[in-house]
């Protein structure tokens, strides 16, 4: 591996961050495991799993526009400490709560409800202080990249231990370990030397601001088309996670360590998408590239369902993974890259929607039809819809490059030349 994988580790501020992050990232993994396998523990419900991705991620669709202004309008350094300690505060809360042994499926709906609200303002905050923590702004494709990379490791580690310690030491202990991971980030964070906040006159109040935000989106189709295709990603395939458990305690007849190996071989695939994502030399076409990925998504997907050999049933996990890690780091790459500084929070508020909106939808949508098609053949055709994507993406990119093509031919044509300087 090539040591310009890691470019962005030269900032001291980003190697803070992503040491912070990575150690409370695993514990995020580790809570999200323990939810999804205390829900279907106590309901048996695969659409009590869906319900509560839904009410984990729908809050952010309802009020991550208000986070992307609070970015743009407010200091997000403050703004993301603030996120993290109230993170910190709702995992010390879900602990308390389950070390009790007197608890039902609502009160952890309720908290999933408080991290949506609080992931709302968290994510456009810290999406776009990553840009400010980068001292060589060429190497912002790549600190994006090794975040991501950061993201699939923890999802690697987290559900693995996870399982481990469900099983060995009980949900509280899960719970609490990653409260107390949240002392890392919080830390690295304090730890930063970023520059002084400047603050800006407001000439509009929040809702025009975020009027703006949408007319931009709307004059800028290069950014507008990546986040449609994150849309229909996340609404119609993403969600598939929901029904891991599933396959972990019916179709493999296996436990919570089973849960956390499928989920944990998920985040090796992500991992090493990201790893090559980081590796990729500038100037790439990157639109093509999540087009081709899409593609292996779908396929890993669509392998994966019905193979009821578990070895083998892993290695399509991994595909799967691998081809999933595009949708969000592509997309967040081309955003970041593209849009002017100061539309950047509102812009990833819009990005964030598209990806914590869809998702809670499409939960409720797979629970649902899984229980009248079986979890398998849902599966099955949440790959084939990825592969359609896939293809209409590569599709959209062919006519784009042609379209430009015949543009260059009809200006290097004497007539349209002579007629332009006349």
């Amino acid at each position: 591996m090539d040591i310009s994988t890691f470019r962005a580790f030269k900032s001291r501020n980003y190697r803070l961050y992503f040491f912070g992050q990575s150690v409370s990232l695993i514990g995020t993994w580790m809570q999200k495991t323990a939810v999804s396998w205390v829900v279907y523990e106590l309901t048996h419900s695969k659409f009590m799993l869906g319900l509560t991705l839904f009410a984990s991620m729908f809050p952010s669709f309802l009020f991550s526009f208000l986070g992307g202004v609070a970015a743009d309008r407010y200091n997000r350094f403050r703004l993301l400490l603030l996120t993290q300690v109230a993170s910190m505060t709702q995992a010390i809360l879900l602990t308390l709560l389950v070390f009790t042994r007197h608890y039902n499926v609502w009160e952890i709906i309720a908290l999933s409800v408080m991290l949506g609200l609080i992931n709302a303002f968290d994510v456009p905050a810290r999406q776009s202080l990553v840009f400010d923590m980068v001292n060589d702004k060429a190497d912002l494709p790549n600190a994006l990249a090794l975040n991501s990379s950061m993201v699939n490791l923890s999802r690697l580690i987290g559900p693995g231990i996870a399982g481990l310690i469900i099983e060995q030491l009980g949900n509280d202990v899960c719970f609490g370990l990653n409260a107390v991971s949240f002392v890392a980030v919080i830390g690295s964070l304090l730890m930063m030397r970023l520059p002084k906040y400047q603050s800006k006159p407001h000439t509009k109040n929040v809702f025009g601001e975020l009027k703006e935000g949408f007319v931009y989106l709307k004059n800028t189709p290069s950014i507008s088309f990546v986040i449609i295709m994150l849309a229909a990603i996340s609404l119609f395939v993403l969600p598939y996670s929901t029904l891991i458990p599933v396959y972990a305690k019916d179709i493999f007849k296996g436990t919570a360590s089973t849960f956390g190996v499928i989920d944990s071989v998920i985040g090796l695939g992500a991992f090493s998408g990201a790893m090559f994502l980081a590796s990729i030399k500038p100037g790439r076409d990157l639109k093509k590239i999540l087009g081709i990925n899409t593609l292996i998504f779908g396929a890993g997907l669509a392998l994966f369902s019905h193979e009821n050999y578990y070895p083998l049933a892993l290695f399509f996990s991994v595909m799967g993974g691998f081809g999933m890690m595009s949708q969000i780091t592509i997309s967040n790459t081309l955003i970041q890259t593209t849009v002017v500084p100061e539309m950047r929070g509102r812009v990833i508020s819009f990005y964030a929607m598209a990806f914590f909106g869809m998702q809670p939808l499409g939960g409720l949508i797979i629970g649902i039809t899984s229980q009248y098609i079986g979890v398998q053949n849902t599966i099955l055709a949440e790959g084939c819809i990825a592969l359609i994507i896939g293809f209409l993406h590569l599709r959209f990119l062919k006519k784009r490059r042609l379209k430009r093509k015949e543009q260059a031919l009809m200006e290097q044509r004497p007539g349209v030349a002579a007629g332009s300087l006349a």
